[in-house]
């Protein structure tokens, strides 16, 4: 049975081939809405290049996501695949692998390096595809392969393709400088309010069934805290920065997920001047908007849980900004409680708050009666499931029951809706809450009893006391060391990325499961049952019908959930998290497919989660329009796309047209200039000075260096570092050891500091400057580097541009390199270009003898053969060599005196 490969995938709609035409018959940019399918438009053009007479490289794809294109070109029937060019190919089997045709994927450093050694035959290329085209800034490894294939190639296309229209709304002018990058002229524009697609859309609306859950009054309660405390935390920073003055960091702004990228848009340039308060601000902001995911994405103990670990590692969080001291704290916190626990009976204080003495608090800790209250959400769904159930028992006509697929925000929460949705509530709840706070032996059994109650509530049998409590212990000694883990993790997952995130709740998850089934409650918790879909992220529930629940982000496979779309084919759609892209492709699923599916949309009415989901529709809609005016008023030069030689930015000359020629010599005659080049270590291809340096009419041979980054002469070589990559390798010695083969391959060994001009930054920490040197310190470790290296020269560079001038003017009137013998000086090979007669093991040894300085080695090697012949010497013939009495008293004293001779005179010394 062949799988039967998303059949839609060959006809485009309306709108597509429309955009498929244009972009066909004139190349350019095309930026287009979020869940559009600006990949099935990428696709309908590999399919048209399919084929080995044309040969068509693509950029800018990630492996997951070559992975999609290849397989769906393979279920619609296609036979000569794209190919992928990785480094397993060797580089003299490139040019063959090339000429075979087709369309290739590969990544930018190696074509950067083909394309300046001609490897790949630039004139045979049909065009390049730019995927994520809203990535291509100037002196992106892509906007370098872009040149130099329009250089060698005036025929062949660029057409690139993004979904990102946001991106293009920072910075001046954007969307005109990457298209000038793209050396494309037209620029298509498709946002959803496009005549076409509107109307189009229109016509096939699926339905949908909005569900607005409203908030519990305690959800409400502490919403209202967090967002009270955010806007605190806000109007603060803004008091100590007022430059942050501006209507991106706004309340409505910090709740969106982009919020951290933003602020550290503002504050990045500064950061090393920010004090400490503000930065525990920033720090408090991250945490303050991962409590206001959790409130809406999970139940009560896990919420609760976060809560408590802030509170208890508050030491571990150093000077915290204050937040945890405001009314609404205390009132998020007394409501967060509440939601998972009541304490029975106990004296409330007059302002209600719980009075917490330590004994108080130990005997009433027993005396907590559960509450766990339940999402409204997980009723919602499981009202919305009840009703898709009675549904398919009546759907003969229909062709049997239809297919359901439930889509969460995350891993955790799928896993999460999963045991809701076997286990009901009440159990999953207890389990959790037994797991996370059930710490106490005392309290464990008063754990047990309820936990009896539920289970005698839940007709299955009672458990027998012993082995109940045998359970207790186990998952609770257990459960110690998973708090531990989780204590330390929730303080540092929100330093990590999303991805790390995703995967400790990953762990974490497992973890639950294990400890759950260790535990002796019968459970039925059917084991995930195999099924062969395209994607590992779905958690499977009901075989029959076909009942999964799958995560909207963090998988690996970026197209995961549009697989499982197109082959489960579900009659039922709901939405538990509301997600813009996926929206936008159940829209234009439902337009290809008459009859499905039902979407039923829950969302909390009136919540941060709901406001969210707003922003992110009005921000698309803003970057749009703004595109839009930028587009009416745009100048495009005629040469643009590059195609005849008047394209200044192909140009590759340095040369001022002020620099007139100088009539001294011979009348002004043209002087034969060389072409100039320079020697660049591959690894360095992940820079944007190779690019620069190409630019300024300099050729690049690319090769594996293992001394230096850039060889300039066959005298100068570079090691080139970036300010992180310098305290890096001066604190684990990696700088010191390619200084020694730099300069001992080379007479001038270069090392390039490069920093950024906006980033400002200092090696020294304020107030910190010490009189002496110190060991730890970065300036001092270079002071060091500068004693013991006196060849080395350190260069500090503002920017690439200032570096690649730099270049050109040191290499002014020097011979060119040679890469055969740059490629044939490694770390340990005993050629020496500028001392063939001498040693460098017994050199070194001779330098660190007392008496001998780089000034007199010289001068010593030349009168001696070897060590053995020096240790012959007279005082008087070392210091005629040495020229210097003191000298040679040292070095004499350092071979012939014994050791008791030595300590005896240090004797009368004293």
């Amino acid at each position: 049975h062949r799988r039967r490969g998303p059949a839609a995938m060959a006809v485009l709609l309306e709108h597509e081939s429309q955009i498929f035409l244009d972009l066909f018959h004139q190349d350019g940019l095309v930026i287009c809405a979020r869940g559009l399918g600006i990949d099935r438009l990428l696709l309908r053009f590999l399919r048209l290049y399919c084929e080995p007479a044309s040969l068509v490289l693509v950029l800018n794809t990630s492996p997951a996501e070559e992975e999609y294109f290849i397989d769906q070109l393979r279920s619609d029937g296609v036979v000569h695949l794209p190919r992928r060019v990785t480094n397993e190919i060797t580089s003299n089997t490139r040019y063959e692998f090339y000429t075979q045709g087709g369309v290739i994927f590969a990544t930018s450093r190696i074509l950067v390096v083909d394309f300046l050694t001609d490897r790949i035959p630039a004139n045979l290329i049909t065009g390049i595809l730019v995927y994520k085209a809203h990535r291509i800034i100037e002196s992106c490894q892509e906007a370098f392969i872009l040149r130099l294939y329009r250089q060698k190639n005036k025929q062949g296309f660029i057409k690139a393709f993004t979904d990102n229209a946001v991106a293009f709304n920072t910075g001046f002018c954007h969307v005109e400088r990457v298209m000038r990058n793209l050396f494309v002229r037209k620029l298509y524009l498709w946002p959803r309010f496009h005549i076409a697609v509107n109307s189009f859309l229109e016509k096939h609306k699926p339905e949908v069934v909005e569900i607005h859950v409203s908030m519990t009054p305690a959800m409400l309660a502490i919403q209202t805290s967090i967002l009270d405390i955010l806007n605190a935390c806000l109007r603060e920073l803004k008091r100590y920065n007022p430059a942050l003055e501006v209507e991106d960091l706004s309340l409505e702004n910090a709740i969106g997920k982009p919020f951290d990228k933003t602020i550290r848009h503002y504050l990045d340039p500064l950061w090393h001047q920010l004090g400490a308060k503000t930065k525990s601000l920033v720090q408090d902001l991250k945490i303050l908007r991962t409590l206001l995911l959790y409130l809406t994405q999970y139940d009560c103990v896990t919420f609760l849980n976060l809560l408590e670990s802030l509170k208890a590692s508050e030491k571990a969080f150093g000077e915290n900004s204050g937040w945890l001291f405001l009314d609404s704290s205390t009132s998020m916190f007394v409501n967060a409680r509440a939601r998972v626990y009541r304490i029975a009976d106990e004296k409330l204080n007059q302002k209600g708050k719980v009075s917490e003495k330590s004994d108080v608090k130990k005997e009433n800790e027993l005396k907590r009666e559960l509450v766990l209250e339940s999402n409204p959400k997980w009723e919602a769904l499981r009202e919305v499931l009840k009703e898709i159930e009675n549904e398919n028992k009546n759907s003969e006509d229909l062709g049997g029951p239809g297919q359901v697929l439930i889509c969460a925000s995350d891993d955790r929460a799928c896993a999460q809706l999963r045991e809701y949705i076997i286990a009901g509530a009440e159990a999953f709840l207890t389990r959790l809450y037994n797991r996370t706070f059930g710490k106490d032996e005392k309290a464990g059994e008063v754990w047990i009893k309820d936990r009896k109650a539920v289970k005698s509530k839940g007709n299955s049998r009672p458990d027998t006391g012993p082995q109940a409590k045998k359970a207790k212990l186990t998952a609770s000694s257990k459960q110690n060391k998973h708090k531990k883990q989780q204590d330390r993790t929730i303080i540092q997952m929100m330093g990590k990325t999303e991805e790390e995130k995703r995967e400790e709740l990953e762990v974490e998850d497992n973890k639950e499961l294990s400890s759950s089934q260790e535990s002796s409650i019968e459970e039925t918790i059917p084991e995930d049952f195999p099924m062969n879909l395209p994607s590992d992220c779905y958690y499977g529930i009901f075989k029959n019908p076909l009942t999964i629940i799958h995560p909207l982000q963090g998988c690996s496979d970026p197209y995961a959930l549009t697989r499982v779309l197109h082959e489960v084919e579900p009659r039922y759609v709901v939405l538990y998290d509301a997600e813009l892209t996926f929206v936008r492709q159940l829209e234009i699923y439902k337009a290809s497919r008459p009859g499905k599916p039902l979407v039923y949309f829950l969302i909390y009415g009136g919540s941060t989660e709901e406001q969210r989901y707003l922003t992110a529709l009005r921000k698309e809609k803003e970057a749009f329009e703004k595109l839009i005016r930028e587009k009416a008023s745009m100048v495009i030069p005629e040469e643009r796309e590059g195609r005849d030689e008047t394209n200044l930015d192909l140009i590759r000359d340095a040369k001022p047209a002020s620099v007139s020629t100088d009539t001294r010599k011979a009348g002004g005659q043209e002087q034969k200039s060389v072409q100039q080049t320079v020697i660049v270590d591959m690894r360095e291809f992940r820079s944007e000075l190779p690019s620069l340096i190409h630019r300024r009419g300099i050729d690049i041979e690319p090769v594996t260096l293992e001394v230096g980054d850039y060889i300039l002469t066959p005298d100068i070589c570079v090691e080139r570092k970036s300010i992180s990559d310098l305290i890096g390798s001066l604190n684990n010695g990696r700088l010191y050891t390619q200084c020694i083969s730099m300069s001992r391959y080379y007479k001038r060994p270069i090392l390039l500091i490069e920093f950024d001009p906006n980033k400002s930054f200092s090696l020294i920490p304020r107030g910190s400057l010490h009189q002496e040197i110190s060991s730890n310190d970065v300036t001092s470790k270079l002071t060091l580097l500068t004693l013991h290296f006196p060849k080395l020269r350190i260069l500090w560079c503002p920017s690439p541009h200032a570096t690649a001038e730099l270049f050109e003017e040191l290499k002014q009137n020097h011979p060119q390199p040679d890469a055969e013998t740059a490629m044939a000086v490694t770390a340990d090979s005993e050629i020496l270009p500028e001392s063939d007669k001498y040693n460098p093991g017994p050199q070194d040894f001779l330098l660190k003898m007392p008496g001998i300085n780089a000034k007199n080695c010289r001068a010593l090697m030349n009168h001696v053969k070897s060590i053995a012949e020096l240790a012959t010497l007279s005082k008087d013939e070392l210091s005629k060599i040495l020229g210097n009495a003191a000298n040679a008293t040292q070095l004499f004293e350092f071979i012939h005196l014994t050791y008791g001779e030595a300590v005896s005179k240090g004797k009368s010394k004293r």
